[in-house]
């Protein structure tokens, strides 16, 4: 009798879907919350940015769509998706005070960074440059001009060692949003203004007067681009990888750059390719 009853136990024991048994922080909040919450800046065409109908759009907002696809698929159920506007200063915060179940723009990805939060595989390479009103001759010549650059940026950290390493005297013009820096260009507040080369594309994009901005040819820092999900949660991270992954793999990841990108970019950067090549990771 004994036995029996044990394998009555059992048998309730594995009864349990495995997903069920499996899930914990933050697969497990969305199961039990029935949404999942996308963190992004609003400013950051063509990664991530506000369309004209005030829904939320960009590469990087493509790829975690196709994340919460593959949320759904594992949980078994519908997901809702909740867009959290960010900034940068504020960005990581929201991921560890659980504003946020994941981070989508352009975050690079880095050691330091590694110690608040964990990042996906990389989605994008790209570097700093700068962007200045045509005609300006300000190439090699950045003695006495006012550069912006956006608070807690890693570009704000590249642009200080530049200067430092190339004794450049120039004033280094904080500011809290891409769109401040656009702005402050157009207007002739700053001389130029510096971020990561795909962010400047995309501002590119949304000037009033785009023959007006020109991108300097140099880039002067190297940018590997990840989305950035709470620390210590494997589970959550898997499921974005896989996603990341298998669009290297089968190489659908090219419509989607050209989507973005090709306008600007037709033929996709050898960095770009490269970094696919290494990412696309085995099931």
């Amino acid at each position: 009798m004994r036995n029996i009853l044990a394998v009555i136990l059992l048998v309730a024991i594995f009864a349990v879907p495995l997903s069920a048994q499996e899930l914990t922080g933050t697969l497990l909040q969305i199961k039990e919350s029935g949404k999942i919450k996308i963190g992004y800046r609003q400013d950051q065409p063509p990664m991530s940015f506000l369309e004209k109908n005030d829904r939320p759009a960009g590469y990087s907002i493509d790829l975690c769509k196709l994340i919460v696809t593959e949320i759904e698929k594992k949980l078994g159920g519908d997901v809702n998706i909740e867009y959290v506007p960010v900034t940068a200063a504020e960005r990581f915060d929201a991921l560890t005070d659980n504003r946020i179940d994941i981070l989508c723009g352009s975050t690079t990805k880095t050691l330091s960074r590694s110690e608040l939060v964990d990042f996906t595989q990389l989605t994008f390479v790209t570097g700093a440059a700068f962007m200045t009103l045509k005609g300006s001759q300000i190439m090699n010549n950045f003695n006495g001009k006012k550069i912006g650059v956006v608070i807690g940026t890693t570009t704000a950290v590249s642009l200080k060692e530049l200067f430092m390493e190339t004794e450049i005297d120039a004033d280094i013009v904080i500011l809290n949003s891409t769109d401040e820096g656009l702005t402050a260009l157009e207007k002739g507040k700053i001389d130029a203004f510096a971020a990561d080369e795909v962010v400047l594309i995309g501002q590119l994009i949304k000037a009033a007067n785009p023959k007006n901005l020109e991108i300097l040819p140099n880039l002067f820092s190297y940018e590997p681009l990840a989305l950035a999900v709470r620390r210590n949660d494997a589970d959550f991270r898997l499921v974005a990888d896989r996603v990341i992954s298998r669009l290297y793999r089968t190489k659908q990841i090219v419509p989607l750059y050209n989507k973005w990108f090709g306008k600007f970019s037709p033929e996709m950067p050898q960095a770009f390719a490269v970094m696919i090549q290494i990412n696309a990771i085995s099931e």
